[in-house]
C-alpha cells in the first residue's frame, strides 16, 4: 500500500472517530433486515390492493402509475394521489376521475389511508421478493414476522462501543438522520442500552414535544434519532398532535399515519411540524460552525430535497462539514460535488475504491473483485477494524 493511500485511509479513520458527527441513512441499510426497497414495496402494495382493497383500488393505482415515469415507485404514486386530491378539493363537485373511476375527496382520503397501512404493515412485518437465483418470495405477517435486527445492533455497537475508543467525552450526541419509516435504529439503540432522544416525550405511547426552531436537548443521550420522512409508528391524532403509538393500540384516537414521501406534496408538508422541525435539525447539523462530519449509508442520493440541503450547506465558504458518502458507485451528484470548489471535503467510499476530491480511486480492489466496505455491514466492519484493515 503506497503512502498516499495509507494517509488517506488514516484520515478516513480519524473522520469516523470525530467527536461531532451525524449519519444519514436510506433504505439500503434495512434491506438485509427483511424490509424491501421501494420498487418491491410498490409491487407488494399493488398485490395487497388487488387482494384486500376496495373494488377500484387497483385500477386507480394502475391509472396513476401509468401517468408517471417508468422508474417511479409507491412514494411517487402517493404524491400523485395527493395532487389529485388537491385538484378534487378545489373543484366544484369535489371529485376526480381515473380512467372512468370517479372518486370523491373522502374516497381519496380513505384510499390514501389504506395505502399507508399496507406500507406500514409490510415494513413492520417484512417482505422479501422472489429473486432470479430461485429464492422464493417471503411475506411477513402479524403472526410470522421476518424482520431481523442483527445488522443494526452490530452497527450501533460498533459506533458507540468501539469507534469512540480514546474519546474521553463526546461533546454532542451522534445525530442519526434517516429517511426510513422502520424503527430498527431506535430498537437497536434500546437493545444495546444506548440512550437516545427522538423528539417525543412519554413511554410506549408518546407525544411529539419537539417543535420547529426548538434547540436540541442536552441530556447527555448517546444519540439523537431524527426521522426525516416520518415513521410507521407515528400517527396524527384528532387533536392535531403527533403521537408515537404501539402496534394495535386503540388509543389515542388516530386520523392517519405520518409518512412523508417525495415530490410536490412533501415540499408542502415539510413546512409544517413535525417535518419542518426535522429538516430544521438537519440544516443546523450541516451548518455547524465547528468541524463536523456527515456520513451517509444506504442512501442513494435520489432525494433532491435532501441533496439540496447538503449542497447549499457545504458550498458556503465558512462551512466546516466533511461528507463521507458510502455508496456502491459514484452517482452524478457525488461526481459533481467531489469535483466542485469544496470537493476536498467530499470522501466517497465505493466498491471500486475511495475517492477524495478529484483523486482516486485509492485502494481499488483486485479485478474482478469489488469492495463491500460501502455496505451497512462493511461500514460496521470499518468502525470496528479501521479503514486500512478493510482495504487489505
Amino acid at each position: 500500500m503506497d503512502s498516499v493511500t495509507k494517509d488517506t485511509l488514516a484520515q478516513l479513520d480519524n473522520l469516523l472517530a470525530a467527536s461531532n458527527q451525524s449519519w444519514l441513512f436510506g433504505a439500503g441499510i434495512s434491506l438485509d433486515a427483511g424490509i424491501p426497497l421501494m420498487w418491491p414495496l410498490t409491487e407488494r402494495v399493488f398485490t395487497r390492493a388487488k387482494e384486500e382493497g376496495g373494488p377500484n383500488d387497483l385500477n386507480v393505482l394502475e391509472s396513476i402509475n401509468s401517468q408517471l415515469s417508468d422508474d417511479s415507485h409507491i412514494e411517487h404514486i402517493l404524491s400523485q394521489l395527493g395532487d389529485h386530491r388537491a385538484i378534487a378539493d378545489r373543484s366544484k363537485d369535489k371529485k376526480v376521475e381515473f380512467d372512468g373511476v370517479t372518486l370523491s375527496v373522502e374516497d381519496l382520503d380513505k384510499l390514501h389511508k389504506r395505502i399507508l397501512t399496507w406500507i406500514a404493515e409490510t415494513i413492520r412485518w417484512g417482505y422479501k421478493p422472489a429473486k432470479p437465483d430461485g429464492a422464493q418470495e417471503e411475506v411477513g405477517t402479524l403472526e410470522n414476522r421476518i424482520v431481523i435486527i442483527d445488522q443494526h445492533e452490530e452497527f450501533v455497537s460498533a459506533l458507540f462501543n468501539r469507534s469512540q475508543a480514546g474519546i474521553a467525552e463526546r461533546r454532542k450526541a451522534v445525530r442519526l438522520f434517516t429517511t426510513n419509516y422502520d424503527t430498527l435504529l431506535e430498537d437497536a439503540l434500546a437493545l444495546g442500552g444506548f440512550s437516545y432522544w427522538d423528539g417525543f416525550s412519554g413511554g410506549a405511547v408518546a407525544y411529539r414535544s419537539h417543535r420547529y426552531c426548538d434547540d436540541e436537548p442536552n441530556f447527555r443521550d448517546r444519540a439523537h434519532v431524527i426521522k426525516l420522512h416520518g415513521s410507521i409508528d407515528w400517527h396524527l391524532g384528532e387533536d392535531d398532535r403527533v403521537w408515537r403509538v404501539r402496534d394495535g393500540d386503540l388509543y389515542p384516537k388516530k386520523i392517519s399515519r405520518v409518512l412523508i414521501y417525495p415530490q410536490s406534496t412533501k415540499y408542502l408538508a415539510t413546512q409544517r411540524d413535525p417535518l419542518a422541525a426535522q429538516f430544521d435539525l438537519f440544516r443546523r447539523a450541516l451548518g455547524a460552525r465547528e468541524e463536523n462530519v456527515l456520513a451517509t449509508c444506504g442512501y442513494s442520493f435520489g432525494d433532491e430535497h435532501i441533496n439540496q440541503e447538503i449542497e447549499l450547506a457545504l458550498q458556503r465558504p465558512e462551512n466546516k462539514t466533511t461528507l463521507l458518502a458510502f455508496a456502491p458507485k459514484l452517482t452524478p451528484t457525488l461526481q459533481n460535488w467531489r469535483m466542485g470548489s469544496w470537493g476536498k471535503r467530499v470522501y466517497v467510499i465505493t466498491e471500486d475504491g475511495l475517492y477524495v476530491c478529484a483523486d482516486g480511486p485509492h485502494s481499488p480492489p483486485t479485478a474482478p473483485a469489488k469492495r463491500d466496505w460501502w455496505t451497512f455491514a462493511g461500514v460496521t466492519k470499518m468502525l470496528n477494524s479501521g479503514a486500512e484493515a478493510c482495504a487489505v
